[in-house]
C-alpha cells in the first residue's frame, strides 16, 4: 500500500441562481425584503416572510404552494412548532398570528409594539413573542398571553433543547435568560454594551454537549459562545461584517453566520470560519437549515431567496495500515486499520489536504503546511507530533509528502519542496495530472508514479529531474498501483477497465472491465483486485476472476485485508483467500496454493490444501500446511515418511498407501499395499479397524497362520467392545484357551468353563490349572477337584479340601498319603481354635505333631478359667497341661528335665483348684454383681459398683446386702406412661405353672411373694439377653430395654421408683424370684420383705423416712 491523494474540493454548491424553472425551485427575487423564513420540522415546507405576507414553498420542487394573508405591515418573524401541528408570524401590525399546518390561521393577539421575533418551546410548544418593549408567553391550554416588560427592544430569541429557559438578545447589548415563567434567572452584561446590539442569537441543538451553548451575533461584529449560567466560552470571534442571522445545522456540528458581507458563511461549532456557502448581491437576513439535511436557504434584503446543497467531499490519505482523514472540517483522525486505534489531532482552522506515508503526515491548511512525525518508528505507535511549519499559501489540487519532502501537484505541474518550504525541484508533464502515488524507495530518493489524462504514466524519482516514461496507452489514467515487486503496472483508465502489463516488456498480460479503482497485494506478486459496479473482484495470476458483493472503492490491499472507501468512512475488509487458493490446487501448483493460504483462509481451506499437498506427496507444503491446523496426527505421518527416506526407502506408493490409510481411503490403501508388495501391512489395517470381514475377503484362501492370527485379532476386538461370549468363541477357534478360560472364569460362567476343561487333554497341565482355579473360586469344589484328578495334582486336591472344610475328604487323603498328614491337620487344628473348639483344636495340634502349639492352646484355656473363677474347668485344664507336659517329656530328650518339672507343677495346680472350687462354692465373703455374676473385693476403689461391668450395686436399706436387683432405662421415644402400660399387658407365658408370684400392694409397700406352691419352670427371657457387657470395659453401659422387652416382664418382677418432675422414673428387675423385695412407696428405699415387715412391726414406720404405716399414700 503506498500513499495517495484525490483531487477534490470541500465544498460545492449545488444550485446555479436564476429564476424558478421547470418546477425546480432554485433562486427567486421579490421586490421586498426576505426578514425571516422557517422549515416545517419534516422538511417539506418552506415558509417565507417576505412583505406583508407568508409564501409556502414545496421544498421538494420548489414550487409556491399558497401565499397567507393576514398581516397589515411588514412581517418580521416565522417560527414553526416541533411538531408540526401549526406555525406562528408576527409583524410589524404588532400582531401575533397562529398557523395551523393546514395554512389556517386560528388564533391572533397583539403587543403595543411591532414584533421583532418569535419562537417556539421545543418540548411545551409554548409560543414565546417578542415586541420592543415586552414579550409574550402563549400555549394552547391557556386562553391569555402572559406579558413581561423588558428595558430595552427584544432583537431576537432562542429556547434551550430541554424548554426549559428562553434566551432573549437585547438591543443594549444585553442577554437576558427566562424561565418558562418569565422570570429572569440570568442577565449576561457583555463589555461592548449598547454600541454592541444583538441581533441574532441560538443554542446549540447537539445533545452530546455536556452543557447548552448559546451562540451570540451582535453589531460589534463578535461572535461569543455563553454556557447557561452565563459564564463566557472562550474568546469573542472577530467577524468584520455585522451578523443578521445565526444558525446551527441540525445536529449543532456547524453554525451558518450571514449579514452585511452580502454572503453565508459556514463556521465550525466553535467559531472557525470554513467558507463561503453563497455570495449575494445585498444584506443576508436570515438563513436556516433544512431539518436532518445538508440543504441551506438564505433570504436576503433585496427579496432573493436562494437554495444551496452543501457537499462535505472526503479529505484523507492512506498509507499501507494506517489512514487519515478530515473530521469536523478542522480536526484530522489517524486510524489504524487493523488495530482500529484512532488519533486526533485537533486544528483551528480548515483542513484542505492531507497526506501520510511511513512515519510522516502532511496536513494543509488554507495559509500553511504541517508536517507531523510519529514519536517512534514503533509499527504500532499512533503518536504524532509536529516536524517541521511551512507558513506558506499553497494552491494545489494533489499533496503528496515523502521522507524528506511535500510535493505538489496543480494541474500539469509537480512540484518538490523541502520541509522547510524551499522548492527543489519542478517537473512539468504534457497533460492534466491524474493520479499521483509513492511508491517506496531510499529517503530522499522516493520514486512517484504518476498517471496523466493524455493515458500516459511515469515514474520520477523525487532526486532527479527526469521523469521516466514506462507506458503510453490510449486512454486517460484514472487510477494505478505497481506489484510488490515492481514488475507488473495495473491501470484504470476512463472507460472502467482494469489493464494489467508486464513493465519491462510494456506487454498488456490481461484485461478487466467494470473497474473503479485497483490495488496489488503487498504480500503477493500475482494477485491484485479492483471494485467496481458494487463488486470486489479478486484475480490471481492467470485464473478466473473471483467476485464478491462490495460497496466503494478500493484503495489498497495487505494480505487477506482489503482497504475500501465507501462515502465517507474507510474499513478494512476480511477476504478469505479461499477461492484463489483452490484455483492454485486444481492445476497442483501447491507452493503458489500455500503462498495464497498464508494471506488468509478459514481453517477448512488450508486443512483441504494439506490433503491435496498430502495426496500430491509434497510432504513440505503439507507439513506447513497441517502445522496450521495443529493436526498431531498427519504431522506424525510425514514425520514418519520423512524418517524414513532418509533411510533410503523411496516407494511413492507404499508412501501414498499410508496417506490414504490415514485419510479413511481403506480400500485404495489396501490396493496399493498388495501393489507395492505389502500385503501384511494391509491386513494389519483392516484388523486394526476391525474391518475382519474386509480383511478375510482381502486373504482370500492365504496362509492358515494368517488366518489363525486374524481369528486371534478379532477376538481381542470382541473382548475390547464388551463382547465377551463372542470372544471366548473367537479365542477357542484360535486355540488360545487360557484367554478364553480368563474370560469364562471372570464372568462366572462354570458351564463353559466345565465344557473347556473337559475337552482339554490332560496334558495341557496349565489350562486345567486355570479351570481348576476358577472352579474354586466361583465356589464349585467338586468340578475343581475333578480337574485335579485328571491332571494329577494331589496335593493341589488336598489344598482344595482344606480351603474348603471339607474335613472328611482331606482326612482320607491324607490316611491314603502320610505325607500330606501336615497339609491336613495343621489347618484343622486352627479352624477349630478359630470356632471357639479349642479341646478339639489342642488334640489335632497334638495329633499333627505340634506340640508347642498345642501346648499353648491348653494354657489359654486354663488362663480364662482361673479369670472367669471357674477353678473346677481350671483344675481341668491343668491336668491336661500336665500330661501334655509328660508327652512332650517321653519324645523329646533334649526337653525332658524342664517338661516332668512342669509336669508336677501343673499337677500340684490341679489339685489346689479343684480343693478351692468346693470351697468358694459355700462361703461368700465378698459382693456378687448380679448381672455379671462377678465377685467384687470388698475394698473397691471404684465405689459401689461392679469392677467389671460398672453396674451400681442396690443395697437394702436395712442390712446392707446387696440386693439381687438390675437397673434397666427405657429406650428413646418411650414414656414412662407407655413404659407402664406394657408391663402390665403381661404377655401370656405358656407351658407354665399358673402364678408363682403373688403381687401385694397396700398402703405402705408394694411386696413380691413367691408362691411355695408353683413349680418353676425355665424359659428363654428378652430382659437376660440385654445384660450383655463387655468385659473389662472402663465405661458404664446400662440395660436398655425395648417395647417388646417391656411386654415380655412381668408386672410382679419390676420395682418402679416414680420420682416426681422433672425426674425420671427409676426402673428394677429383680433376677431372683426366690427372694422378696419391698419397696417404701415414699422413700423408694428398698429392703428384703422379710426385714421389712420385722422393722414395720417393731416401729411401725419406715425404718428409714419413717412413714407411719397408717398414712395414706399421696
Amino acid at each position: 500500500m503506498v500513499a495517495g491523494a484525490w483531487a477534490s474540493s470541500w465544498l460545492r454548491q449545488a444550485a446555479t441562481e436564476g429564476a424558478r424553472s421547470s418546477g425546480n425551485f432554485l433562486r427567486v427575487r421579490y421586490t421586498l425584503n426576505i426578514y425571516d423564513l422557517a422549515f416545517k420540522p419534516d422538511g417539506t415546507q418552506l415558509i417565507i416572510a417576505a412583505g406583508n405576507r407568508l409564501l409556502v414553498y414545496d421544498t421538494s420542487d420548489g414550487t409556491l404552494i399558497q401565499p397567507l394573508k393576514g398581516h397589515k405591515d411588514t412581517v418580521y418573524c416565522v417560527a414553526y412548532a416541533k411538531d408540526g401541528k401549526r406555525f406562528a408570524s408576527g409583524s410589524a401590525d404588532k400582531s401575533v398570528i397562529i398557523w395551523t399546518s393546514k395554512l389556517e390561521g386560528i388564533l391572533k393577539y397583539t403587543h403595543n409594539d411591532s414584533i421583532q421575533c418569535v419562537s417556539y418551546n421545543p418540548l411545551t410548544h409554548q409560543l414565546a413573542s417578542c415586541s420592543s418593549s415586552d414579550f409574550g408567553l402563549w400555549s394552547p391550554e391557556q386562553k391569555s398571553v402572559s406579558k413581561h416588560k423588558t428595558s430595552s427592544k427584544i432583537t431576537c430569541c432562542s429556547w434551550t433543547n430541554d424548554g426549559q429557559y428562553l434566551a432573549l438578545g437585547m438591543f443594549n447589548g444585553i442577554v437576558s435568560i427566562r424561565n418558562k415563567n418569565g422570570e429572569e434567572k440570568v442577565k449576561i452584561e457583555r463589555t461592548g454594551g449598547a454600541s454592541s446590539p444583538i441581533w441574532s442569537i441560538c443554542w446549540n441543538p447537539s445533545r452530546d454537549e455536556r452543557n447548552d451553548i448559546l451562540a451570540v451575533a451582535d453589531w460589534g461584529q463578535k461572535l461569543s459562545f455563553y454556557q447557561l449560567s452565563g459564564k463566557q466560552i472562550g474568546k469573542d470571534r472577530t467577524l468584520n461584517f455585522d451578523p443578521c442571522c445565526v444558525s446551527y445545522f441540525t445536529k449543532g456540528e456547524y453554525i451558518l453566520l450571514g449579514g452585511s458581507d452580502k454572503q453565508v458563511s459556514l463556521f465550525t461549532k466553535d467559531g472557525v470560519r470554513l467558507g463561503t456557502i453563497g455570495e449575494q448581491s445585498s444584506w443576508v437576513w436570515t438563513c436556516k437549515v433544512k431539518p436532518d439535511s445538508n440543504y441551506v436557504a438564505v433570504g436576503c434584503q433585496d427579496g432573493t431567496i436562494s437554495f444551496y446543497q452543501l457537499i462535505f467531499s472526503t479529505v484523507h490519505g492512506l498509507y499501507k495500515d494506517r489512514y487519515a482523514y478530515r473530521d469536523s472540517m478542522t480536526d484530522v483522525i489517524v486510524q489504524h486499520l487493523i488495530t482500529e486505534q484512532k488519533v486526533r489531532i485537533k486544528g483551528r482552522e480548515l483542513v484542505k489536504k492531507i497526506a501520510i506515508y511511513k512515519n510522516r503526515l502532511a496536513i494543509q491548511m488554507p495559509e500553511k503546511i504541517l508536517i507531523y512525525e510519529l514519536y517512534s518508528d514503533d509499527s504500532s505507535d499512533m503518536y504524532y507530533r509536529v516536524k517541521e511549519k511551512i507558513v506558506k499559501k499553497f494552491e494545489c489540487n494533489l499533496l503528496v509528502v515523502c521522507s524528506d519532502h511535500i510535493i505538489l501537484c496543480q494541474e500539469k505541474r509537480l512540484q518538490c519542496l523541502s520541509f522547510s518550504g524551499t522548492k527543489e525541484r519542478e517537473w512539468l508533464m504534457e497533460s492534466l495530472i491524474r493520479y499521483i502515488k509513492v511508491i517506496g524507495g531510499p529517503p530522499g530518493r522516493e520514486g512517484l508514479l504518476v498517471g496523466l489524462k493524455n493515458g500516459q504514466i511515469l515514474k520520477i524519482f523525487v532526486d532527479n529531474v527526469f521523469a521516466i516514461v514506462l507506458l503510453k496507452q490510449s486512454t486517460a489514467v484514472r487510477c494505478l498501483d505497481m506489484s510488490a515487486s515492481r514488475n507488473k503496472l495495473a491501470v484504470v483508465d476512463e472507460n472502467d477497465t482494469c489493464l494489467v502489463y508486464d513493465i519491462h516488456t510494456k506487454e498488456l498480460l490481461f484485461q478487466e472491465p467494470n473497474a473503479n479503482s485497483v490495488a496489488w497485494n503487498t504480500q503477493c506478486e500475482d494477485m491484485l483486485c479492483f471494485s467496481g459496479g458494487g463488486y470486489l473482484n479478486i484475480k490471481a495470476s492467470n485464473f478466473p476472476v473471483h467476485q464478491q458483493k462490495l460497496q466503494g472503492f478500493v484503495v489498497g490491499y495487505n494480505g487477506s485485508k482489503i482497504f475500501c472507501l465507501h462515502v465517507f468512512s474507510m474499513s478494512a475488509v476480511e477476504v478469505p483467500q479461499s477461492a484463489p487458493m483452490y484455483q492454485y490446487l486444481e492445476r497442483k501448483m501447491f507452493k503458489e496454493a500455500y503462498q495464497i493460504a498464508c494471506l488468509g483462509v478459514t481453517d477448512t481451506d488450508w486443512r483441504e490444501l494439506a490433503m491435496e499437498a498430502l495426496e500430491g506427496l509434497e510432504f513440505e507444503t503439507a507439513k506447513k500446511a497441517f502445522t496450521r491446523v495443529r493436526d498431531l496426527r498427519y504431522l506424525e505421518l510425514i514425520s514418519s515418511i520423512e524418517e524414513r527416506k532418509k533411510h533410503g526407502e523411496n516407494n511413492n506408493e507404499l508412501f501414498l498407501a499410508d496417506v490414504y490409510a490415514y485419510q479413511g481411503k481403506f480400500h485404495e490403501a489396501a490396493k496399493l499395499y498388495r501393489k507395492s508388495g505389502h500385503e501384511n501391512l494391509a491386513l494389519d489395517m483392516y484388523s486394526d479397524l476391525r474391518m475382519f470381514d474386509y480383511a478375510k475377503d482381502f486373504l482370500g484362501s492365504g496362509d492358515p497362520k494368517d488366518t489363525k492370527m486374524l481369528k486371534k485379532k478379532q477376538a481381542d476386538w470382541a473382548k475390547n467392545i464388551n463382547e465377551p461370549k463372542a470372544a471366548v468363541e473367537m479365542y477357542l477357534s484360535a486355540g488360545e484357551h487360557m484367554k478364553a478360560i480368563d474370560i469364562s472364569g471372570d464372568h462366572g460362567w462354570v458351564d463353559m468353563l466345565i465344557e473347556i476343561a473337559r475337552k482339554l487333554d490332560k496334558a495341557e497341565r496349565e489350562p486345567l490349572s486355570k479351570c481348576a482355579f476358577y472352579f474354586k473360586k466361583l465356589d464349585n469344589p467338586g468340578y475343581a477337584a475333578e480337574t485335579y484328578m485328571k491332571v494329577g495334582d494331589l496335593k493341589a486336591l488336598v489344598h482344595l479340601h482344606v480351603d474348603t472344610h471339607r474335613w472328611e475328604e482331606a482326612f482320607a487323603l491324607s490316611e491314603k498319603h502320610p505325607e500330606f498328614k501336615d497339609d491336613v491337620y495343621v489347618p484343622y487344628a486352627q479352624w477349630l481354635a478359630e470356632n471357639d473348639r479349642f479341646e478339639e483344636a489342642q488334640k489335632a495340634f497334638h495329633k499333627a505333631g505340634r506340640q508347642s502349639e498345642a501346648v499353648k492352646v491348653l494354657e489359654q484355656l486354663t488362663h480364662n478359667a482361673v479369670v472367669e473363677n471357674r477353678f473346677n474347668d481350671a483344675a481341668y485344664y491343668y491336668w491336661m497341661l500336665s500330661m501334655q507336659c509328660l508327652d512332650i517329656a517321653q519324645e523329646n530328650e533334649q526337653q525332658k528335665t524342664e517338661m516332668l518339672q512342669k509336669f508336677h507343677h501343673f499337677q500340684h495346680l490341679a489339685e489346689v483348684y479343684h480343693v478351692y472350687h468346693s470351697i468358694q462354692r459355700y462361703t461368700e465373703l465378698v459382693p456378687l454383681c448380679y448381672r455379671c455374676s462377678t465377685n467384687n473385693p470388698l475394698l473397691n476403689n471404684l465405689g459401689n459398683v461392679c469392677i467389671n461391668c460398672r453396674q451400681p450395686f442396690v443395697f437394702s436399706a436395712s442390712s446392707y446386702e446387696v440386693l439381687h436387683l438390675v437397673e434397666f432405662c427405657l429406650e428413646d421415644g418411650i414414656t414412662d406412661e407407655e413404659a407402664v402400660a406394657l408391663i402390665d399387658l403381661e404377655a401370656p407365658a405358656l407351658n407354665k405353672g399358673e402364678n408363682k408370684w403373688q403381687e401385694m400392694m397396700t398402703d405402705h409397700a408394694q411386696s413380691l411373694r413367691l408362691d411355695d406352691n408353683t413349680d418353676i419352670t425355665e424359659d428363654d427371657d428378652p430382659f437376660t439377653a440385654k445384660l450383655s457387657f463387655e468385659q473389662g470395659g472402663s465405661e458404664f453401659v446400662p440395660v436398655i430395654v425395648n417395647r417388646a422387652v417391656l411386654q415380655s416382664m412381668s408386672r410382679r418382677d419390676v420395682l418402679i421408683k416414680r420420682w416426681p418432675k422433672p425426674l425420671r422414673w427409676q426402673y428394677y428387675r429383680s433376677l431372683l424370684p426366690d427372694a422378696s423385695i419391698t419397696m417404701c412407696p415414699s422413700c423408694f428405699q428398698m429392703f428384703h420383705t422379710e426385714d421389712y415387715e420385722l422393722l414395720i412391726l417393731q416401729h411401725n414406720c419406715c425404718p428409714f423416712c419413717r412413714r407411719r404405716v397408717d398414712e395414706s399414700n399421696q
